[in-house]
């Protein structure tokens, strides 16, 4: 009888710790607020979709009411149609931390017409960041909207396209790496001007008389384990993204990622010498 006790409790908390995860469709609305220059931002759709807009007086941004620990986050968006140089759209996590801060970056560079927009990511690991890395899209995102998204669990972050990925950051704590684990991040975006540095490293700058430029978000998606919220639930080994099939990329997708590393990246701080010398050891462990 004890047994089936133990048994009844055990489920009993395995439901409890499912429902503690945040899983629904989220939505502008419900699930973020606006961080600065709220008259930049417009909702679409009763808030299921947002237009975020750069002129000379301001960008702007927004982030998530909550904060998260593992999982994964998604939105669709469509970047700054014809010429953007100079501007970045930004979507990245983010643990509002100062010395020790861990964050997860995607931004998006501007271009000249008919250049290939570049996305940079950028991982920040217990206050330690330049890990840049730049791939050049092999679509227009500006001419539609394209998934993008953030997976993390305890083994790595893995940065996607569409689903296929990008950058992986693998966890090596064990060799002394630091890796983002203790920290819950928020989720932030925001659209502003960057163009002492953006495009051809400030080579190309804003042309405000194409201005306002937009953005657009829709299909915002979290799944993760928010905080303040249950303790147990970060840790918790039944979290279907600590799952055996996400401890490394599936043969497809790695297959992808060589793709896109072998035709698309243009930049890997691992491999510049003029600002490591000495190669970072996450590059030597083969991150």
């Amino acid at each position: 009888m004890a047994t089936m006790k133990n048994i009844v409790f055990s489920l009993f908390i395995h439901v409890l710790l499912a429902l503690s995860v945040s899983g629904r469709p989220a939505s502008f609305v419900q699930d973020f607020r606006v961080t600065w220059a709220d008259w930049h931002v417009r909702q679409i759709d009763a808030g299921r979709a947002i237009q975020l807009a750069l002129d000379r007086n301001s960008g702007c941004g927004f982030v998530s009411k909550s904060q998260y620990l593992f999982g994964r986050v998604s939105m669709k968006i469509k970047l700054i149609a014809g010429d953007s140089a100079g501007t970045v759209t930004a979507f990245y996590m983010n643990s509002n931390t100062d010395n020790v801060r861990d964050e997860l970056d995607f931004e998006f560079l501007g271009n000249r017409t008919g250049q290939p927009y570049t996305v940079q990511t950028n991982v920040y690991a217990h206050g330690k960041g330049d890990r840049e890395q730049r791939v050049n899209l092999w679509f227009d995102p500006a001419a539609d909207f394209h998934t993008y998204s953030i997976f993390w669990n305890h083994y790595h972050v893995v940065f996607s396209v569409d689903d296929i990925p990008i950058r992986v950051y693998k966890n090596n704590e064990a060799r002394g790496i630091p890796f983002p684990k203790f920290q819950p991040m928020g989720i932030y975006s925001s659209l502003w001007e960057a163009d002492n540095w953006a495009t051809r490293g400030g080579l190309e700058k804003i042309d405000w008389s194409k201005a306002p430029f937009y953005a657009y978000y829709k299909d915002f998606d979290i799944v993760g384990c928010p905080v303040p919220g249950p303790s147990t639930c970060a840790s918790n080994p039944s979290n279907w993204w600590e799952g055996a099939a996400y401890k490394q990329l599936n043969p497809i997708q790695a297959r992808s990622y060589r793709w896109v590393r072998i035709n698309h990246m243009i930049y890997d701080y691992c491999t510049d010498k003029s600002r490591y010398p000495v190669t970072p050891p996450e590059c030597i462990e083969g991150i």
